[in-house]
């Protein structure tokens, strides 16, 4: 019995020996460290650039909304030819241009532009075209 447990052992003793002569990895080294102050800071800027990105579609989605009431408001009013008008939208600021046949339609076309919700000024690109 004895000579079995001294064999069985040195069975185990030349496995482990070979092993670590060939390069393999012992339990010890087979499990790599990390770094968590990297991984920490990787995570940091990412989650930052997530909310940029967040940001940057929050304020697309907010230009487009503005921009589509004004061309609805102008779509629906009796003076103003909406198919001749482009508005686009930067943040509060609306530019509004294209053609317009009187006075009253330029007028209109920026009235219907100021009174929208959030608007805080409008540029005026409109070009006034007598037939």
């Amino acid at each position: 019995m004895r000579k079995l447990l001294i064999g069985g052992f040195l069975v185990v003793a030349l496995y482990v020996a070979w092993g670590s002569l060939r390069g393999a990895p012992t339990p010890a080294s087979a499990v790599g460290t990390i770094d968590t102050q990297k991984a920490r800071d990787r995570g940091a800027e990412l989650g930052e650039k997530a909310a940029l990105a967040g940001e940057k579609v929050k304020a697309a989605a907010g230009d487009a909304a503005t921009t589509t009431k004004i061309k609805a408001k102008m779509a629906l009013d009796e003076i103003v030819k909406a198919r001749a008008i482009d508005v686009s939208s930067d943040g509060p600021t609306v530019t509004v241009s294209g053609t317009v046949h009187s006075r009253a339609e330029h007028d209109r076309a920026l009235l219907l532009a100021r009174e929208t919700a959030g608007v805080t000024s409008v540029i005026d690109h409109l070009t006034m075209v007598i037939q």
